[in-house]
């Protein structure tokens, strides 16, 4: 079974601890849904970007999300 995970990066791509400690999903739509439940608390917290993966392929990103805040 795949595992979909979430990588928080700075704005110029560097790896960051997330304020928010996600899981591991086993579909692409639960990832994206505690993203849009904790992209605000990730943002204060350092997070500027996510990247999505399936197990080790990525999938999208990067996705700011200061994009988000400012919808």
């Amino acid at each position: 079974m795949a595992t979909w995970t979430w990588r928080f990066e700075k704005a110029d791509g560097a790896e960051t601890q997330p304020a928010v400690e996600p899981e591991e999903f086993t579909t692409q739509g639960d990832a994206e849904s505690w993203l849009g439940e904790y992209w605000k608390p990730l943002l204060a917290g350092g997070a500027e970007q996510v990247r999505l993966f399936e197990d080790a392929t990525e999938i999208y990103g990067p996705m700011s999300l200061k994009a988000a805040e400012e919808a």
